[in-house]
């Protein structure tokens, strides 16, 4: 058996091992493989571009068509929103809504002239979703929206008119996607959420162009009922700014508790008339109170019996405690019995 003369502590076989152990052999047949793979693939994106280079201009070109034709069509439905609502921000809206539409249709079209089916429907899932969550967390503001564009579309008012919603009472000033501008008879704005506007009952008073004006009036139990009538009923037929159209009413509607009431009826043209609703109110008063001066027929103060004792009573110098001794008492007897024999005597 041969023996190896190097000893594992030779400084000379340790520098031969580590030279050994840094030299690093390449396959060149590794290197074509790799450059021959990495060609291959871009030859074959190549290929699929120069395949699919009709398809993408193809698709560029019918997405830039659908985008004009949003744009164009947009603009002209801008013009008949505008005619159609009273509201610029909903024909915007609108207008902007359906160009959004028609470029979204042309997107997905060109999406899937290239082949990204996939795409396409991931991206319709997606937006599904959005839209699911962005309705959770705007509700509110949805809701106004929607019934904004519903107030619009039906409109049951438009600016300058006069309304009433629940507690406000004022005149339309504008209809903005989220609430209704009011101007209360105090000169101050109300923004009313549409919502509330479109859920609760709403009083129009522009639409008939008139209002009915009713004044209580109570006479003595004492009058001729006939007569307050007709007296009612020429005075206020005597003002000049009611609306001859509508005839005046006037009713015996109960026995009070110390008159017999009456209600006076009238219109007037409101809000578009000559005169307001509180003046005309306030005429018509003054010409009941004149007339009924003129015919003496008496507007009875309120009247209060005082019944003394459980079983009719007894009169009230009886039930009043007197502070007379008996010897006023009997000046008294004596001074009425010297006046009548004084009148006898006469």
């Amino acid at each position: 058996m041969p023996l190896n003369n190097s000893s594992p502590l030779d400084p000379s076989a340790q520098a031969d091992a580590g030279s050994s152990a840094d030299t690093v052999s390449v396959d060149p047949l590794t290197i074509e493989r790799s450059v021959s793979l990495i060609s291959e693939k871009l030859m074959g994106w190549a290929e699929t571009a120069i395949t699919l280079l009709p398809n993408l201009i193809l698709a560029t070109v019918l997405f830039a068509m659908f985008y004009a034709i949003g744009a164009m069509s947009s603009r002209l439905l801008l013009k008949l929103f505008r005619r159609a609502f009273d509201s610029e921000a909903i024909a915007s809206l609108l207008a902007t809504l359906l160009k959004i539409a028609v470029v979204a249709i042309g997107f997905f079209v060109a999406l899937d002239l290239i082949g990204l089916q996939r795409a396409v429907v991931s991206l319709l899932a997606g937006a599904g979703i959005i839209g699911l969550a962005l309705g959770f967390a705007f509700q509110d503001l949805a809701e106004n929206l929607l019934a904004g564009l519903m107030l619009g579309i039906r409109k049951p008012f438009k600016p300058g008119d006069l309304i009433k919603s629940q507690s406000e009472f004022g005149f339309v000033r504008r209809l903005n996607l989220r609430n209704t501008v009011m101007e209360n008879f105090s000169g101050q704005m109300i923004y009313i959420p549409n919502k509330e506007i479109f859920k609760n009952v709403l009083e129009n008073f522009s639409v008939s162009g008139l209002r009915r004006i009713e004044i209580p009036v109570g006479v003595s139990y004492g009058e001729d009922l006939a007569q307050v009538t007709t007296v009612l009923q020429e005075a206020l037929e005597g003002l000049d700014f009611i609306d001859r159209e509508k005839s005046v009413e006037v009713f015996a509607l109960e026995f009070g508790d110390s008159s017999i009431n009456f209600t006076a009826r009238y219109w007037i043209k409101y809000p578009d008339g000559d005169i307001g609703y509180y003046p005309a109110i306030h005429r018509g008063v003054l010409a009941i109170k004149e007339a009924f001066d003129a015919n003496d027929i008496t507007i009875p103060f309120p009247i209060r019996t005082l019944d003394f004792g459980i079983k009719g009573g007894e009169p009230l110098r009886d039930a009043l405690p007197s502070n007379k001794t008996d010897e006023d008492t009997t000046s008294d007897d004596s001074a009425e019995s010297e006046a009548r024999e004084h009148s006898s005597h006469d």
